[in-house]
């Protein structure tokens, strides 16, 4: 009933809605381009550390949701759109620039750059590491020119924020800055030894030092040698002052058979010269006397003989004496040269720790130079290392090497999103949806009275007869 009450706004309302969805179907197509990104772990620039080798980050091996956010955001960041809306001129496609004759050209790109954001469909898929991009436009040209734009120019922006450029510039010229000071303090050190001497003076001054300790040492064994000598001597003259030079190797004694021969003879010659004068003289006779006189003395020298034998001693040096008097000799040489050694020791000693100290003192300027040299060294290296690393860097993003890629480039859509059927469809449930709903609206707010309920309801007085309204034909009571 409320419909054919208001047939006519029902007729209206969805005819106008079922036109407008026809003229949408042939005339106002859109057609819907995608491209979808893939980001990976691919490729991992070395940071800018100052070890030679940095070590690589292991801790994280998958594309977390915060890295695909940020592409997300990359791929709809106002530079970036607005370099599509240059690229493809965009701004020139809205037709009410034709009310603002006077705007600006970066106001019309912004304004077109806001309506590609508003148009551009950046969704990352779940469980995956890839972002679905779409664009819907009324031409498929369009459509696919603008994807196709916007991966070139996201790639572009992707590599400038994840590695700035010039790094190979500055790389080069810390090399260069790195080589003047390695070669410097190369030339240092070289002057400095040339000037002191030294090639190695930390190992020439552990071998002057070990020279000390052993100079050390035989100094003190040649005291401890003097020491002992001296006593030796000391001891040897006392020796000498108890020993005798010469000492008796041998001692005869025998009888002396000449002698006593010769005094038997003379003693037998007196007794016969006795007996010869007793046959002549009487015993008491004064040559008798004489002669007995002379056996008497002859008898005393043989019984003297006899009791004194002869002596033979034969004496010798003294071999302890000769002995001690060589090694007194020895030892006094033996001091001799050990003072003479302790003497060259000593000034030796003197010397080498001179040196010692000198080579101290050359080895800790030396150690700075060659610290300074080694330290410029490492830098020259790690420079060198950084900047080839920065060089195979640039190689890489101007290949299109990067830790993103397009996995799906956009194509030209040869059908629209919505095909017309479907569209048609749409617009006639709509066009029957929209128009129930404005003849309901309509009834609701039409304040006649439409029906005998309808007056009796509202005047509260029976009705006695009720007549439609221009049937244009008569009507029985």
């Amino acid at each position: 009933m409320v419909l054919f009450r208001q047939r006519r706004i029902f007729v209206g309302v969805a005819g106008l809605v079922f036109i407008l969805s026809v003229v949408y179907a042939f005339a106002g197509a859109t057609y819907r381009a995608q491209i979808r990104v893939l980001v990976r772990r691919g490729r991992a620039d070395p940071p800018v550390a100052a070890q030679e080798n940095a070590p690589p980050d292991f801790s994280r091996v998958e594309v977390t949701e915060e890295e695909l956010n940020s592409e997300v955001e990359l791929l709809k960041d106002d530079d970036v759109l607005l370099r599509v809306v240059e690229a493809n001129d965009l701004a020139s496609h809205d037709w009410l620039r034709w009310f603002r004759p006077n705007e600006e050209q970066a106001a019309r790109a912004e304004r077109a750059a806001r309506k590609l954001s508003k148009r551009l469909d950046v969704e990352p898929l779940k469980k995956t590491n890839l972002i679905a991009v779409s664009y819907d436009a009324s031409d498929p040209q369009v459509a696919a020119h603008v994807l196709q734009s916007l991966a070139t120019v996201y790639l572009d922006k992707h590599m400038e924020v994840h590695r700035p450029g010039g790094q190979l510039h500055f790389f080069d010229r810390q090399t260069g800055e790195s080589r003047r000071q390695l070669e410097e303090a190369n030339k240092k050190l070289v002057d400095f030894t040339k000037s002191r001497g030294v090639v190695m003076a930390a190992q020439q001054r552990d071998l002057a030092l070990q020279r000390v300790d052993e100079l050390e040492t035989a100094y003190q064994q040649t005291q401890v040698e003097m020491s002992e000598t001296e006593r030796r001597v000391q001891e040897l003259y006392g020796q000498l002052a108890k020993l005798p030079e010469r000492t008796t190797t041998q001692i005869r004694t025998a009888d002396n058979p000449e002698l006593l021969r010769a005094l038997k003879a003379t003693l037998l010659d007196l007794e016969l010269k006795k007996t010869q004068l007793l046959t002549k003289f009487e015993p008491n006779h004064r040559l008798v006397q004489e002669v007995e006189q002379q056996i008497i003395q002859a008898k005393a020298a043989i019984t003297a003989e006899k009791l004194t034998p002869l002596h033979d001693e034969t004496t010798d040096q003294n071999p302890n004496y000769e002995w001690a008097r060589a090694e007194m000799q020895k030892a006094g040489v033996e001091m001799k040269g050990l003072e003479a050694r302790q003497a060259t020791t000593n000034a030796r000693l003197a010397v080498y720790r001179i040196r010692a100290r000198q080579l101290g003192e050359d080895a800790i300027v030396q150690d700075d130079l060659t610290g300074g040299a080694k330290a410029a060294q490492e830098n020259y290296l790690l420079y060198v290392k950084k900047r080839e690393e920065a060089r195979m860097g640039d190689a890489l993003d101007e290949g299109g090497i990067v830790d993103v890629a397009i996995a799906e480039q956009p194509i030209v859509p040869a059908l629209p999103v919505w095909p017309a059927g479907v569209v048609l469809f749409g617009g006639l449930v709509a066009a029957l949806t929209s128009g129930t709903g404005a003849a309901f609206a309509a009834d609701y707010l039409d304040p006649a009275l439409r029906t005998p309920e309808d007056a009796l309801g509202c005047l509260e007085i029976p009705v006695l007869a009720s007549l439609p309204k221009g049937t244009g034909r008569r009507l029985s009571a």
